[in-house]
């Protein structure tokens, strides 16, 4: 293996662990923010310009590839955005750890380009 794929690993291991000595939880899935239409004919939401409802916000995560979504307060949303954040960092720690693991290997074995 060469140093450099050495080096990328070891960047990528060590981001990680860094993360994960964070206080605080790792969360999965987005925070969003909607502007809604009701059902009620002749609600201000229905008019020209249309005046939505809202914002309302909302968590979604999947679990065992079923889709999830919970309504939250604000103060709900203030409390859990860091944890998601860290969560949506943590995907892409792994994605790059991934990628220097495979690397490595290709090159070990003279497989691809």
């Amino acid at each position: 293996m060469s140093a450099r794929d050495e080096q990328r690993v070891s960047i990528a291991r060590r981001h990680l662990v860094d993360l994960l000595a964070e206080p605080g939880g790792v969360l999965p899935g987005g925070i969003v923010e909607r502007m809604m239409r009701c059902g009620k004919p002749g609600c201000r939401c229905k008019a020209d310009p249309p005046q939505l409802h809202g914002p309302y916000i909302q968590w979604g995560y999947s679990k065992r590839r079923k889709r999830f979504t919970r309504w939250l307060t604000a103060e709900q949303a203030e409390r859990y955005r860091p944890e998601v954040e860290r969560g949506r960092r943590l995907t892409e720690l792994l994605v790059q750890l991934d990628e220097a693991e495979i690397r490595r290997v290709e090159r070990a074995e003279g497989w691809g380009t």
